[in-house]
């Protein structure tokens, strides 16, 4: 018998999606054009610069076979940038902007090639960031304070979906524009679990007020108010 599956995406299928992103290499030999189910795979030719699937830059990064040059947003400058705006502002910092006459939305647009925008972090940030510094930390200029950023961002960014959900208590929706697909999956267990907690809580409370309204009308308190209103009416 299957086991159900958790609702949503699990952060394993998260960062499954997350490889199939496109980032910008330098290959380090020729190599022949391939075609994948995602499309054919232009020729690489030292050293003009090409755009792969993430899955196969980190296959040839291992391989020896080409550098990955990181998004214009994983540098020490730029996410220094966003983390003084997400310590300054209790909301996330926006995302990427579109790109002028784009016919896809996010997070189908091109975010982690090298031509990308270096303002926000885009949908895929967590997963992408930490995966390339894993492979190919010798990429990535700066890597340490890259590494040490991007962790208190993800401490500031979690506080913050943390704090969100306070909101729930009152019935209201928790603002999730800027949130990337790696923090979602985390926090969906989380918030999930808040909210069955809240619906628990608002069920029980609902049970004793009527509870409370049948012992009262059995008591006949509700007649006795009855008749002091006809009183005073009379």
């Amino acid at each position: 018998m299957a086991l159900p599956l958790p609702p949503g995406l699990t952060p394993p299928e998260v960062a499954f999606l997350c490889e199939m992103e496109l980032v910008t290499v330098i290959p380090r030999q020729r190599l022949e054009g391939l075609d994948l189910l995602g499309g054919p795979i232009p020729a690489l030719q030292p050293p003009y610069r090409t755009p792969l699937p993430f899955w196969l830059a980190l296959l040839l990064k291992r391989q020896r076979r080409a550098n990955i040059l990181p998004p214009p947003w994983l540098s020490v400058p730029s996410l220094t940038q966003i983390l003084c705006l997400e310590q300054e502002s209790p909301v996330f910092s926006p995302p990427p902007p579109m790109p002028l006459n784009s016919t896809t939305s996010p997070p189908f647009v091109l975010t982690a090639t090298a031509d990308a925008s270096s303002q926000g972090l885009p949908y895929h940030w967590l997963e992408l960031g930490e995966m390339l510094l894993d492979a190919a930390a010798d990429d990535v200029p700066e890597g340490d304070s890259v590494r040490r950023l991007m962790r208190d961002l993800r401490e500031v960014r979690m506080a913050k979906m943390r704090e969100g959900v306070k909101v729930l208590e009152g019935g209201r929706e928790v603002r999730v524009v800027g949130v990337g697909g790696m923090e979602v999956a985390e926090g969906r267990a989380f918030i999930g679990g808040v909210v069955d907690g809240l619906r628990k809580i608002g069920a029980s409370k609902e049970l004793s007020r009527k509870e409370r309204e049948a012992e009262e009308r059995e008591n006949g308190i509700g007649a006795a108010d009855d008749d002091e209103d006809d009183d005073m009416e009379m």
